[in-house]
């Protein structure tokens, strides 16, 4: 099992193809691209900001337990700190398992939790401000 974990400034790069996993059945790539409204109020961009090395450290010991408990054979999770635009990518989690079941329950896993305990925080900026 491998975890792997990315904070990086701005809007994140294309993606590019999953190096293959031995093993694996499945490659699974989610990418969070920030919508042009928040709420029913146009924006402009996402400011994310993250309590660092809490954020790295706090991502990391989710995606070791979310391979433990899916007996996923790697996880990679890429997020953003600063000014992404609507349109970029802002997150990409990266996931490969032998299994197709098991990637899908992790990836869904991943993100709602992520969302609940990683520091790390997102304000639209509005294009009537």
């Amino acid at each position: 099992m491998a975890v792997t974990v990315h904070i990086i400034s701005g809007s994140l790069p294309r993606a590019t193809s999953i190096a293959q996993t031995t093993g694996a059945g499945a490659l699974l790539v989610f990418e969070g691209i920030v919508r042009p409204l928040e709420g029913e109020r146009p924006i402009l961009a996402l400011l994310y900001e993250a309590y660092r090395p809490m954020a790295d450290n706090q991502l990391r010991q989710l995606g070791e337990d979310i391979c433990s408990k899916h007996g996923l054979l790697s996880l990679d999770v890429q997020h953003s700190e600063g000014h992404v635009a609507v349109g970029q990518c802002s997150f990409r989690l990266s996931i490969a398992s032998r299994h197709r079941k098991e990637a899908l329950a992790a990836m869904d896993e991943f993100i709602d939790r992520m969302k609940q305990e990683v520091p790390i925080w997102k304000t639209p900026i509005y294009e009537d401000s």
